[in-house]
């Protein structure tokens, strides 16, 4: 699958197809694959009513798009490439993995941090005027986003962020990217 879709990448001259197809080589690859079957399963917690999976797969994705947009703009505008993807495939591995586990802590109410007039942690995100939110998800795709590992990071600092920078249509990239990285989530989530 990962030859045929790099195929169709070399052989595109469409800058949106070729985000596109390098947000799905992303998605599929081994290591975001991991954080896609977490996402999953995160996800499709709510698995009884479809509507609530779908707008958690369609805020999840927005949290990805966020953060690839944001990182995307820097880069646009002029940011130092090197410096920056040098610094998030160091935090991928050290530091987000360890934010995610004090977050998940918290989501389980394994450990309720009660704050004056707040309440717990998790009824701050999870709930607002006795509704669920979709904060949640949106949060977790903004964290997933952050995780570059070497493949990853190379899809999106070595293919796409020259492209953003190179095209007319370049801000409209990262966003693209960030809807094939969530597309195969939100799918089998459903």
């Amino acid at each position: 699958m990962m030859s045929f879709l790099q195929s169709l990448t070399d052989g595109s001259s469409w800058p949106l197809l070729t985000a596109f197809l390098l947000g799905l080589m992303t998605a599929i690859s081994p290591c975001p694959l991991a954080t896609n079957i977490t996402a999953t399963a995160y996800l499709s917690k709510d698995v009884g009513v479809k509507k609530r999976v779908l707008f958690n797969g369609l805020f999840y994705t927005l949290g990805r798009m966020f953060t690839y947009t944001a990182l995307g703009m820097l880069f646009f505008f002029g940011a130092n490439q090197f410096k920056i993807a040098a610094a998030l495939q160091g935090i991928g591995g050290i530091w987000l993995g360890i934010a995610l586990l004090v977050i998940g802590i918290f989501m389980l109410d394994i450990i309720q941090l009660n704050l004056p007039g707040v309440g717990t942690l998790t009824e701050k995100f999870s709930r607002k005027n006795g509704k669920k939110s979709y904060w949640d998800a949106f949060l977790l795709g903004l964290m997933f986003a952050l995780a570059f590992c070497p493949y990853s990071g190379m899809l999106y600092f070595g293919g796409l962020i020259p492209l953003t920078i190179a095209s007319t249509s370049g801000l409209l990239l990262p966003p693209i990217f960030a809807i094939a990285t969530g597309l195969p989530v939100i799918v089998i989530s459903l």
